[in-house]
């Protein structure tokens, strides 16, 4: 079926699949790598990618987790692929525990119980005793659960650890007096806890996952969809170190482009996550959380200074006090600068780190498999989002960079994306 336009948010498409990035090698808990290379939906524009990978700690060097499991037990739960599918896919991540770490199982429908008080994570049979018995009835009172879920996060807060309270529901909650506002006030104050926050999302239909978002954006914390046992394992399973262990939180990117090279950009989807530029330097601004071995990629489309383009308005005339003297430093070998912020897991103050991008490109032939893989699913998305900004929107052409840049496939997904664009061709 087609793809409701507003459900396609092309940044989670892209961070979807895996990408190459290296190891970081100095003190910072990231690596930053930049690439440069042709659009190839709107020829004479340039695509600039950013990846981030975090760092891969091994698990045993991973601290101690706290872990609160707070589910939803409400009578819309009882679908096979909600409440069965969610207690399938928690002891998959229960599996990946170790004796220092422990688990607390709270419920909510109607009121909020604790099912499991905290456990440890070698008494794996207790923990999926307890998960086997929920069954699902009544009616949805989120607020209340995400108070106990807290709380025993809080009572049992390891120093330097992993704490950590994982939301399973289908979304359909209410917190308050059911606003979103209610709900984003009670989730910013509990981010003070220091206790970080996971939604997991089961059997949503049409996918209503705008609470899910804003609980994961406006907590220190993540969210995933969870429709079958597959993704269950990747985000629980494979993934479970970058899914589970932030090793940098609010992590805020800023990109000062040299107008010299550029006359206009935008980064690709992201829609919901824009900082202000002044929110940059705010500490107490909440913005993207980096777990162990995650990688995170955003893509900017640009267009380069002298490039004439249907997308910008006529340039008005040189205005009296803008500098046209030629500046001494002219940065011409620069493309941007880009800074990032970050802080530790348990930090309150930002560090901060400045890499310069220089102007080289290479021609989209030429460049990384993931560059050209990344670029293709942005155009699918794009295509999908219906963007009035890109002028090719040929199936077969997004298939042919797929396939040039699809490598390093393990798991799959990357074929399974090229079979999905050339089922859509029927839709064109």
């Amino acid at each position: 079926q087609q793809v409701p336009k507003d459900a396609v948010r092309v940044e989670e498409m892209v961070n979807f699949f895996k990408y190459t990035y290296p190891q970081p090698k100095n003190e910072h808990p990231f690596s930053i790598n930049t690439e440069v290379s042709d659009s190839p939906w709107n020829k004479n524009n340039k695509i600039l990618k950013i990846g981030l990978q975090g760092k891969n700690i091994p698990t045993n060097d991973l601290p101690a987790s706290n872990l609160v499991f707070l589910i939803d037990v409400s009578g819309s739960m009882s679908d096979m692929n909600k409440l069965p599918l969610l207690k399938q896919s928690l002891k998959i991540l229960v599996n990946e525990l170790r004796a220092k770490d422990k688990v607390a199982i709270v419920v909510y429908a109607g009121a909020a119980g604790m099912v499991l008080p905290p456990t440890s994570g070698d008494e794996k049979k207790t923990i999926i005793d307890a998960l086997d018995k929920l069954e699902s009835g009544g009616s949805t009172a989120g607020g209340a659960g995400i108070e106990l879920a807290y709380k025993t996060a809080a009572e049992n807060f390891i120093k330097g650890g992993n704490n950590r309270v994982i939301l399973a529901t289908d979304g359909d909650f209410n917190v308050g007096s059911s606003s979103n506002s209610d709900m984003e006030k009670l989730i910013e104050e509990k981010r003070k806890t220091g206790v970080f926050l996971t939604c997991l999302g089961y059997g949503m239909g049409n996918y209503k996952d705008s609470k899910m978002e804003i609980l994961a954006d406006k907590g220190n914390g993540n969210y995933a969809y969870i429709d079958n046992i597959q993704e269950a394992n990747r985000f629980l399973g494979k993934e479970f170190k970058g899914s589970m262990f932030a090793i940098a939180k609010d992590v805020k990117i800023q990109i000062e482009f040299n107008p010299k090279q550029v006359q206009a950009y935008r980064l690709i989807g992201y829609e919901n996550r824009k900082l202000r530029p002044e929110d940059f330097k705010n500490d107490a601004i909440d913005a993207g959380e980096l777990g162990s071995n995650h990688t995170v990629t955003a893509l900017y489309e640009i267009i380069p200074a002298g490039v004439k383009s249907d997308y910008l308005a006529e340039q008005p005339d040189a205005l009296k006090y803008t500098k046209t003297e030629t500046d001494s430093n002219n940065y011409s070998s620069e493309l941007a600068t880009i800074k990032f912020r970050y802080k530790k897991p348990d930090g309150e103050k930002s560090i901060e780190m400045v890499q310069v991008i220089e102007n080289k490109s290479v021609a989209l032939d030429k460049a990384s498999d993931d560059m050209k893989f990344s670029s293709a699913v942005a155009w699918f998305g794009l295509k999908l989002r219906d963007s009035k900004l890109i002028a090719d929107k040929s199936a077969e052409e997004i298939v042919k960079l797929a396939k040039q840049g699809n490598s390093n496939d393990g798991e799959g997904y990357k074929a399974e994306f090229i079979r999905l664009v050339e089922t859509s061709k029927q839709y064109n």
